[in-house]
């Protein structure tokens, strides 16, 4: 968000400039100069009247996640590296567009949560299994996607889920890192 606003800002800041010293270079300076705060003044009033529409969205915290038991030799290797995690789902026959279509909204909150890299797979040899990917930073990142996750996303993922036949498949993958071997 602050990388869209800072975009957005600088963007409005060159364009205006440019816009304005135009307007200077073609009429006067005292016309774009009153212009411009004409402009500022209205964009004040228009904020007032301009609301964002109120959110219905339950925000408050859904952790449903199971915590993976984690194996004693890599407890120190969960503090590096990234962490790929797979779900497998099968996936009802007549419901695969309904479940593809689902799951590009599920890719949203995925990101929102903290993947830097999300993807779906369709399995080549099992029928209707798909394989959903994504990679986080850190063991620490991931664990704190477990405490982002909000009822508002509950309503999505029970539509995911009703597309599936039996309990997904979670797993969790450390980067292997060859050099510290």
């Amino acid at each position: 968000m602050l990388a869209i606003f800072t975009l957005v800002y600088m963007g409005s800041f060159a364009l205006g400039s440019a816009v304005w010293g135009g307007v200077a270079q073609h009429q006067s300076v005292r016309l774009a100069l009153a212009c411009s705060g004409f402009g500022t003044v209205g964009s004040a009033i228009l904020a007032l009247f301009a609301k964002l529409p109120d959110s219905t969205a339950d925000l408050s915290p859904w952790n449903h996640w199971r915590m993976p038991v984690i194996v004693k030799e890599v407890s120190d290797e969960l503090l590096g590296g990234p962490v790929l995690v797979t779900i497998e789902y099968s996936v009802v026959a007549e419901q695969e567009s309904k479940f593809l279509k689902a799951m590009g909204q599920y890719a949203r909150v995925r990101r929102r949560d903290g993947a830097y890299r999300w993807g779906i797979y369709r399995d080549i040899e099992v029928t209707n299994r798909f394989v959903e990917i994504f990679l986080v930073h850190s063991w620490a990142e991931h664990l704190r996607q477990h405490d982002r996750q909000t009822n508002a996303d509950r309503e999505l993922e029970q539509r995911v889920y009703s597309y599936v036949v039996g309990e997904p498949k979670v797993r969790h993958l450390l980067y292997a890192d060859s050099t510290t071997l």
